[in-house]
């Protein structure tokens, strides 16, 4: 297999797409080939720049990803886009809306696209997200934007995984200052009003500017708001020299690097966590978790000491 895999590697660095598609494919799916390949491939990564958009569904993330995407490309830059879908009731994958409406880029070989479905994972990025950017950075995209699935206020993931994260908002969602509560604001380091023709653009603005004023700057960034007209391309030179901005501030002042270094302090745990529990289920019989799910319903035992026996049985085996 090592050899397969090199050879992989070296299609996925030579930037071949269909390589790169295969690979994602092999993530999603969990392939036993998707670790030895994300090992092999985890040298060459760290040169892209991930930024990351959130927001309600309705506000039109699909469009402006699609306008920033088109913007970097006139740069030169290669782009990767990660928009994670709803999963399909029926299959399990994405609905692909994302994909759709991003068809101005579709045949562009510069950019890659991919709609990842959520299938049930929370926090509004799929499981695999974290993964797939990685191979998107070892085949030399040094642009990639992951768009969220915009299911809510939960979708916070995004703010480790992102370099940058880009919080969408769209006046006329009824109480703007309301949707703004539960953590969302913690999360931006950019806020873009997008449909800011609409009416009511100018108030939600306020809103948002006094809010900030009473947060303060967080770590020398004061969160800048961006107007933008998507569906026009009105807005985008500006939203991406606000990124540049932030780029700038954040790596002249070492940020970005400790960003990343608690980003894998977490993802590291994430790891040993699936290890153990996969080890468990692979060690334990069906029937001795019903026995012990029976014996702490009885109040025979109690759920800590059933976990305990659970990673004993597990580092016997």
């Amino acid at each position: 297999m090592l050899d397969v895999v090199q050879d992989w590697v070296e299609q996925i660095r030579a930037g071949q797409m269909r390589a790169v598609a295969r690979a994602l494919t092999a993530i999603e799916n969990r392939a036993p080939e998707a670790e030895p390949l994300l090992r092999a491939l985890f040298p060459y990564t760290g040169g892209a720049y991930l930024v990351g958009v959130t927001g309600a569904p309705g506000t039109g993330k699909s469009t402006l990803v699609d306008r920033l995407a088109a913007h970097y490309r006139r740069q030169g830059l290669a782009v990767g886009v990660l928009a994670v879908d709803p999963s399909s009731p029926f299959t399990g994958g994405a609905i692909l809306g994302d994909r759709i409406r991003m068809q101005a880029q579709a045949t562009d070989d510069g950019v890659f696209i991919r709609s990842m479905a959520t299938r049930g994972w929370l926090g509004g990025l799929a499981q695999a997200t974290a993964e797939a950017a990685l191979v998107l950075d070892a085949a030399g995209k040094q642009i990639i934007l992951v768009e969220t699935v915009g299911v809510g206020q939960d979708e916070i993931e995004v703010a480790r995984l992102a370099d940058c994260t880009l919080l969408v908002l769209v006046p006329g969602l009824g109480d703007d200052v309301q949707n703004l509560k539960a953590g969302v604001m913690e999360i931006a380091d950019i806020f873009v009003l997008n449909k800011a023709d609409r009416e009511g653009a100018d108030r939600l603005e306020s809103q948002l500017r006094a809010l900030l004023g009473l947060a303060g700057p967080r770590a020398g960034w004061q969160p800048p708001v961006v107007r933008t007209v998507a569906i026009e391309d009105r807005g985008t030179a500006e939203l991406a020299a606000a990124i540049a901005r932030f780029r700038e501030q954040t790596d002249s002042a070492g940020r970005r690097q400790q960003r990343r270094i608690a980003y894998w302090k977490q993802r590291i745990v994430e790891l040993v966590e699936r290890r153990l529990r996969e080890r468990v289920e692979r060690e334990l019989a069906a029937e001795q978790l019903e026995e012990l799910a029976r014996q702490v319903a009885a109040r025979q035992l109690d759920p800590y000491a059933a976990a305990d026996a659970l990673l004993a049985r597990a580092e016997a085996g």
